[in-house]
């Protein structure tokens, strides 16, 4: 059952509604080969399009806070949908400058892709983001450290839990899990040719996956957990798909002890009430493991 002491206010659990805005960026990085190929990389374009504006009109109509996490070039690139996003209230976190797959970095070459993308934001922003989502790929060893260097206090990249910690490493960046069933992309991101996915099974019935989505939060309720939703403007703001969110943020709304708020938010209470992680969680496996390939 859950602890009513976990959430502020005697809320039973939170939700978060966070948006990766990738324009074509995201899909350059999973499939290179796409590059100058416009009517494929329009499938991408219709976020900046279509999906920015309708996902903002829904989540202003539901009074939903949403945190949304951008690479510093698509901001640069669409400077007007960004101030939109603040104009409507929302959270802006950094996901890089470039969007990249981290595994192919060095941690001085992450480093300074943070910096650079932190920086791109707070010159269209006026403030540098606090948070971060990488966006493809891990974080070299020393990664948590440098980004709580770089002035982020929170994180939304792993998985592993289904509540938030702190990282061993850097306890005061405060980690928001993710789980792929609460994502849009692996029910409905595709192309046809060239395939995307490699497999070419998509698309997902739009009422099996709301209801895996409503059966998630069930479980999430119940349990007193962190619900952190991940959406992409051009997969999920389409004029059906939008329908779906709508119906599953109603539907979440209708619980009066539910904490829906930004991922920032999330952070800074945890920070002040988060213990230590035991010693078989990831994060602490983890730290195990590095420290043992230094010595």
């Amino acid at each position: 059952m859950a602890d009513s002491k976990v959430w502020p206010d005697g809320y039973r659990c939170a939700v978060v509604v966070t948006v990766d805005y990738n324009d074509i960026h995201g899909i350059l990085t999973q499939a290179p080969e796409v590059a100058g190929r416009d009517k494929t990389l329009s499938v991408w374009r219709y976020g900046s399009q279509r999906g920015v504006d309708r996902l903002l009109g829904l989540l202003a109509e539901l009074e939903v806070p949403g945190t949304w996490c951008v690479p510093g070039i698509v901001g640069e690139e669409n400077p007007g949908h960004i101030q939109a996003i603040l104009a409507a209230g929302h959270e802006i976190a950094c996901a890089g400058y470039r969007h990249q797959n981290y595994d192919n970095l060095t941690l001085a070459e992450q480093t300074a892709d943070v910096a650079k993308g932190c920086e791109a934001l707070a010159r269209l922003t006026g403030n540098r983001p606090t948070g971060f989502r990488i966006p493809a790929g891990n974080g070299a060893p020393g990664f948590i450290q440098a980004l709580h260097q770089q002035g982020i206090r929170w994180s939304s990249s792993w998985r592993g839990d289904d509540l938030p910690f702190a990282h061993p490493t850097a306890p005061d960046v405060i980690e928001l899990p993710l789980h792929y069933e609460l994502e849009d992309e692996p029910y409905f991101a595709f192309n046809l040719s060239p395939a995307v996915p490699p497999g070419q099974s998509r698309i997902a019935s739009y009422s099996h996956t709301l209801g895996n989505l409503l059966m998630d939060f069930a479980g999430f309720h119940r349990f007193g957990l962190c619900y952190v939703l991940r959406l992409h403007p051009e997969i999920i703001a389409t004029p059906g798909r939008i329908g779906l969110l709508r119906e599953l943020l109603e539907s979440i709304q209708r619980h009066p002890d539910v904490w829906l708020t930004t991922a920032g938010d999330v952070a800074h209470w945890w920070a002040a009430s988060a213990t230590s992680v035991t010693e078989d969680h990831p994060a602490a496996v983890y730290e195990r493991q590095y420290r043992s390939q230094g010595e």
